[in-house]
């Protein structure tokens, strides 16, 4: 059998990696803690389930779904972004449900990449971005996310003629893997590069509701001219621990909606619509199970944070996402010192260059592990080195 390019130049898949990795230690009589994945360990929330009991056994329920949603999701999903953003959107032309962001995420490069288009991925970063260009037969261009910006895409290091052939730029924050957070200049900054260029942002807002100490995450679409250049994705996945359910959004430029929405419709199908109304509890019910997740990860991102910081580490505490990046310790590569750990201490982390070339030097630990295993995993840490 002769496989298609576009399958060849696929790079595996980092999660299947670590899953593959966990399965061999654990046949081999190895407690595994694993810290390398971010699939919350909380249950999602009792009303959420009860909303889902309840509309599963609804057999107008069981046919297919409409490809678009429904109106009833649609609807809340714009009434929760003017209550959390201020921004008003038409339910009908600004909104689509996605079978989880990553699908959105994937589709939307086949509704605006031609083979031969250049797509904008920020390196480290969601391997999706990197991924979906590649399959809809689009060239990636990486743009290094560092340290000394902030892990902030630095849009005036584009050169101009990258950015002429470039049809879609993918930013996301709070960011996966490197927790960093923006604000609005930033994205000012972001619609002034797209506006110039022509260039549809992807803005990647699946961590927006997981911040600490007071801060907020901001909107990209608060910012003016926002929704004349490009979209925003969401998922109840990290929000409402709803990962297994498959269900998030998008919203934003009506153009880039319904490009999105052709796509779909031709490849795929919609949401069960159980699913969708507990979609809708989750976004209009008390916001009050969102808070007190937030106070675990809390926790947790405090725990890791001090526990490296003893150990020599100097790791500040981020503000959003349920993630510490940190440097390897000095003579290891990302790569080997996640081999070391996972050798020595039967502990999982990911490493920073599966994020892509500009994660190597770092490593990533997802907070989405009770407490007592949390502390565990530290400790055999602490011991290895």
């Amino acid at each position: 059998m002769q496989q298609a390019n576009r399958i060849a130049n696929l790079p595996p898949y980092l999660f299947a990696e670590i899953d593959k990795k966990i399965a061999k230690k654990k046949a081999d009589g190895v407690d595994v803690i694993s810290l390398g994945i971010g699939d919350p360990d909380q249950p999602t929330p009792d009303h959420i389930l009860k909303r889902m009991c309840k509309e599963v056994r609804n057999p107008k329920n069981h046919q297919y779904p409409s490809y678009y949603g429904l109106p009833e999701f649609r609807k809340s999903i714009a009434e929760w972004y003017y209550k959390r953003f201020k921004i008003e959107l038409n339910h009908d032309t600004e909104v689509l449900p996605l079978i989880g962001s990553k699908e959105g995420i994937a589709h939307i490069l086949l509704a605006l990449v031609d083979p031969g288009d250049v797509s904008l991925v920020p390196d480290p970063g969601y391997p999706a971005y990197n991924t979906g260009t590649i399959l809809a037969g689009g060239i990636p261009h990486f743009i290094p996310l560092l340290r000394e910006n902030n892990f902030l895409v630095d849009f005036d290091k584009i050169d101009e003629e990258t950015a002429k052939k470039s049809k879609i730029v993918f930013i996301n924050y709070p960011n996966n893997p490197t927790a960093a957070i923006a604000d609005i200049n930033f994205y000012n900054k972001a619609v002034e590069f797209a506006k110039k260029h022509n260039i549809v942002i992807c803005h990647d807002f699946a961590y927006s509701e997981i911040t600490y100490d007071g801060y907020t995450a901001p909107s990209f679409l608060e910012t003016e001219g926002a929704r004349e250049v490009g979209v925003e994705f969401h998922s109840l996945s990290k929000t409402y621990n709803m990962t297994g359910w498959r269900i998030g959004f998008v919203v934003g430029n009506a153009d880039v909606i319904e490009a999105l929405g052709r796509v779909k419709t031709n490849i795929d199908s919609g949401i069960f619509n159980a699913i969708q109304y507990a979609g809708v509890e989750a976004l209009t019910s008390s916001q009050e199970c969102v808070s007190k997740m937030c106070e675990i990860y809390k926790r947790r991102r405090d725990l890791v944070v001090e526990t490296l910081n003893a150990l020599g580490w100097n790791v500040s505490k981020p503000k959003g996402s349920i993630y510490i990046w940190a440097s390897v310790p000095s003579g290891y590569t990302s790569a080997s010192f996640a081999t070391h750990v996972l050798e020595k201490a039967g502990v999982v982390v990911s490493p920073g260059n599966a994020y892509g070339s500009s994660g190597e030097g770092y490593f990533r630990i997802s907070l989405t592990i009770n407490d007592e295993r949390l502390k565990e995993a530290l400790d055999r840490i602490r011991k290895i080195l």
